[in-house]
């Protein structure tokens, strides 16, 4: 196993070609799904664009990427953590897909903020961001106790919106110099 970050309670890793399953388990939940496309990605989607996207990210970005999430005890797959690059030198975005089952217990601020450290702690980032929709109160959350502070409402045109699309999408950040202060949200 390709072990790129542990923490207390998750075991993040590089994904692998054999991972299709995973990926198609996850974004097979509708309510999974609901504040990203609204349904199930294609099994043939995954297979042909967003796996062999990610496998080649690892080539292009080695310390960034998506990362299959396992819990440490037992083993089970629960989602990924993402750290990707953006066009901002020096600035990446976090994000995050977790089962069902992982979610309202934590797990999702514990990668986040393992990340945010990972940022600005041995990738000398100077900036970490994150986006959902605005109505999406729950990602909104995990990004506040992560240390994200609340940056801005936009918004996007959709040519196939999904409900609350209407309210905007919303962008939360923080910076080295309140990472490096201990702030947190």
């Amino acid at each position: 196993m390709d072990i790129y970050l542990e923490t207390e309670r998750l075991v993040l890793r590089r994904f692998t070609a054999a991972d299709v399953e995973l990926l198609v388990d996850l974004d097979s939940d509708p309510e999974v799904m609901r504040y990203l496309t609204g349904e199930p990605t294609p099994r043939e989607e995954i297979e042909r664009k967003v796996l062999p996207e990610i496998l080649a990210r690892y080539e292009t970005h080695p310390r960034l990427g998506t990362f299959a999430a396992h819990e440490k005890s037992s083993g089970q797959f629960l989602g990924w953590f993402g750290l990707q690059p953006r066009s901002e030198a020096g600035t990446v975005d976090v994000g995050y897909r977790l089962n069902r089952s992982a979610w309202g217990q934590g797990f999702a601020t514990e990668g986040t903020r393992a990340l945010i450290d990972l940022a600005f702690g041995e990738l000398g980032m100077a900036r970490v961001v994150a986006d959902t929709m605005a109505v999406n109160t729950k990602s909104r959350r995990v990004m506040a106790k992560a240390g994200l502070r609340f940056v801005r409402i936009f918004h996007v045109h959709f040519d196939d919106p999904l409900p609350g699309t209407e309210y905007g999408e919303v962008e939360y950040a923080i910076e080295r110099s309140t990472w490096e202060a201990g702030a947190r949200a």
